[in-house]
């Protein structure tokens, strides 16, 4: 190749250059979305090195001189590639090429294969078809050709590129036989191994529909109570994969914090209610490409706000007035919230307390119920109230007074035992002055016999004539018989009992049997038989 044919080939490149600087300048914007057109047509400008040596016109058969075949710098070519899939296609190629008197044209179909990326293509095709050679003087010769090769396209935008590039390897067979004797081989079949290249604008057309790109975003979990975190994510969809996106996060409840698709969001202090966040997502390679957001919607709680739990309890809950009772109240909060009891009343007699414990005093208090009641606070201001019941009794009536033993008399005579002697007669009166002295009170006489005493009603006469002597008997006592009351006792022994009942009092009579003094008489101290006496005789 000559200085002047390589001086060319660099002018060209150096001007192809620059055409591209400009164009990159007015597409700078746009970037390629690693979409396939369907097809693509290129249009150019070519060079061409035939690399053979062809005989020399005027050149007798016989004899035969051969010449280099010229570089041919006149050239245009254009080819049409259909696209099968992103890597895939067939192509239609023609290309001339002029140069001197000599000129070269081919035409060629052959698979494509282009590996994309963004901003370049890289390709590679393998033709064939059809190359007509004329050489300087000679006719126009037909053959088979086979073009190998591939180059690099610039992508400036969707629809225009720029081939920096195109370098192929073009092979053709042709016959001289009309002008060259078989005695020449190497002139008779010339074989072109040459050099074809390449620059110019690529068309691209047939792209698929431009999906729009989307995001969708989703918090987990969509409801909290407040203090509890958040994480919100967002999802992409016909962004290209291979640029990085960037993420700006908002809400407006919480704090959030974003790292590129997530988020984290922070609930304290946030007010319970519905809330949402809100993902704005740009491609900073797609500056005049609209941002795209997506929203999810999430719901903060308030912790529950139950009142406090109370109950009281008084023990004892039963007294008499003047006593006192302990109160004693269990205040508990469902939201585990501290506590406190306060406001202690009552509404009789008189309470103090601290904390969940009082103290009820009944000095004072009216019978019936008294109610102690007290309040339950919690520290959000909540409250129940709580009251226990102390129940105030009068005082019981005192004891019926109880029948007293005052005193009993023995009943020694065996011939009268059923005599009150003088011992037994001053007993009695002891007993009728103490009934003297309380008119209200009454006598019970319990008379009692050995059981080896064989007489009938012996205990029963022993207490109607001590009831005898102290009512109608010699001393003259006048003991109203209506306040005494004559019974028989077990005692199993020679005695007359005393009893003093005291007004309102009762005798039990355990053991003893009321008397039928109709039935059982008084005996008297001196019975008459019927006959005088005699009359002693004077002394």
């Amino acid at each position: 190749m000559s200085f002047c044919r390589c001086t060319s080939l660099v002018r060209v490149l150096t001007h192809s250059f620059l055409f591209v600087a400009v164009l990159l300048l007015a597409g700078r914007a746009w970037s390629q979305e690693d979409q396939t057109p369907k097809y693509e047509i290129f249009t150019g400008y070519q060079w061409a090195h035939p690399g053979a040596t062809v005989p020399v016109a005027g050149q007798p058969a016989t004899a035969p001189i051969g010449a280099k075949l010229p570089d041919l710098p006149k050239g245009a070519g254009a080819s049409f590639t259909y696209f099968f899939n992103r890597y895939f296609g067939m192509e239609a190629d023609a290309g001339g090429d002029k140069g001197g008197d000599a000129d070269e044209t081919t035409v060629s179909v052959g698979p494509h294969l282009e590996a994309r990326h963004e901003h370049t293509n890289f390709f590679a095709h393998a033709l064939v078809g059809w190359n007509r050679l004329t050489p300087p003087g000679l006719d126009s010769r037909n053959g088979i050709g086979v073009i190998l090769g591939g180059g690099m396209d610039l992508q400036i935008t969707k629809l225009i590129g720029f081939r920096l590039f195109e370098a192929d390897w073009v092979w053709a067979h042709h016959n001289f036989d009309d002008v060259v004797s078989p005695a020449f081989p190497d002139l008779r079949r010339v074989n072109l191994q040459g050099v074809r290249l390449r620059t110019g604008l690529v068309w691209n057309f047939g792209y698929p529909p431009t999906a729009t790109p989307t995001a969708a975003c989703s918090v987990q979990p969509s409801e909290v109570m407040v203090g509890e975190p958040i994480t919100a994510t967002a999802t992409t969809n016909n962004f290209n994969p291979k640029h990085t996106l960037n993420y700006a996060w908002s809400s407006n409840g919480g704090k959030i914090t974003g790292k590129d698709n997530t988020a984290s969001i922070d609930t304290n202090g946030v007010a319970g209610g519905n809330y949402s966040v809100t993902a704005t997502i740009t491609d900073p390679k797609m500056k005049k490409a609209p941002p795209t957001t997506c929203s999810a919607n999430f719901t903060v709680k308030e912790p529950p706000k139950n009142p406090p739990q109370m109950s009281c309890s008084a023990s004892p809950s039963s007294l008499q007035a003047g006593g006192s009772s302990t109160i004693t109240c269990t205040c508990t909060s469902p939201d585990n919230v501290p506590v406190n009891v306060t406001g202690w009343t009552s509404t009789g007699g008189s309470v103090s307390g601290s904390g969940n414990t009082a103290t009820l005093n009944t000095q004072g208090a009216s019978a019936g119920p008294v109610t102690v009641n007290a309040t339950c606070t919690d520290s959000r201001g909540l409250s129940t109230p709580g009251s226990a019941q102390v129940t105030v009794e009068n005082p019981p009536p005192p004891p019926p007074p109880q029948a007293q033993k005052l005193s009993q008399c023995d009943f020694p005579n065996k011939v009268k035992p059923w005599r009150v002697d003088n011992t037994c007669k001053a007993i009695l009166d002891d007993v009728a002055k103490n009934l003297q002295q309380n008119a209200d009170s009454k006598l019970v006489i319990v008379g009692n016999a050995e059981p080896t005493e064989k007489r009938k009603n012996l205990a029963a006469e022993r207490a109607v004539d001590s009831k005898a002597y102290l009512t109608t008997g010699e001393a003259q006592l006048g003991i109203d018989p209506s306040r005494i009351e004559t019974r028989t006792g077990n005692g199993g022994t020679r005695t007359a009992e005393y009893w003093v009942v005291p007004a309102g009092g009762t005798f039990t009579g355990e053991g003893t049997t009321t008397v039928d003094e109709s039935q059982v008489k008084a005996v008297p101290d001196h019975p008459r038989t019927g006959a005088k006496k005699k009359a002693a005789p004077k002394q």
